[in-house]
């Protein structure tokens, strides 16, 4: 009964159709990873990484920057984040939708990455003057998709030494890594398993029907593995 139930719910997850739902919002996510693959690709294969299993991890986040992008004001959150931290403005920005939060996480753990041959290298807190001038640093970064797109490398790296990501198969590799995302990889491997069926992601300011995170990354790459 329990395997049947599994079954039935995974496949009632992948019946809903996210290009329909999204619309003009997913369109123009496509658009973008398909004018930006020229340079993101050869990146990510320098680094190992697979491309569409990368892109599928921040596909939902191109979709819901298109959503919100003109629709959003984040001069005034930049300005408390800088000048009081993540306590006080942790809000997303760039294509890929990434978090002050996330970002000092990854600065944090970087060094401490086995064979760190990529030669992406960032700063210390301790190198700047004024912690202000630290978190201005990040904001300038997360701007900037070619230099978000070092975060997320980093990020495939912490999470090849944090979980056992290589024993998992294709597709639930794509769904473990797209939880982990936007969920936090400052999380167990049991607590970011546990969310990934869960719907709590919405493209809105304001908060309406939310859908699953993992399972739009996951329609995405079998999309783009099908050539649609």
């Amino acid at each position: 009964f329990l395997f049947i139930t599994v079954m039935l719910n995974h496949a009632w997850s992948q019946s809903e159709n996210y290009q329909e739902i999204f619309g003009d919002d997913w369109t123009k996510a496509v658009a973008f990873e398909r004018e930006n693959r020229s340079w993101m690709e050869p990146i990510l294969a320098r680094n190992n990484i697979s491309y569409p299993l990368a892109i599928a991890v921040v596909f939902p986040e191109l979709v819901r920057y298109s959503a919100l992008r003109d629709k959003m004001e984040i001069t005034l959150l930049k300005a408390l984040y800088i000048n009081l931290g993540e306590e006080y403005a942790n809000f997303s920005i760039g294509q890929f939708q990434m978090k002050p939060s996330f970002a000092e996480i990854v600065r944090e753990q970087a060094p401490l990455l086995p064979g760190r041959r990529s030669g992406i290298v960032f700063k210390n807190p301790s190198e700047y003057e004024d912690i202000s001038y630290f978190r201005k640093s990040i904001v300038n970064d997360l701007e900037d998709p070619r230099i978000q797109l070092n975060y997320l490398i980093v990020f495939f790296k912490i999470c090849e030494k944090n979980y056992k990501i290589n024993r998992m198969d294709e597709f639930k590799k794509v769904k473990f890594l797209a939880t982990a995302y936007n969920y936090g990889i400052d999380k167990s491997a049991s607590r970011i398993q546990a969310m990934i069926d869960k719907k709590y992601f919405n493209t809105k300011l304001f908060k309406t029907e939310n859908y699953c995170y993992s399972d739009i990354s996951l329609f995405w790459y079998k999309s783009y593995l099908s050539g649609k």
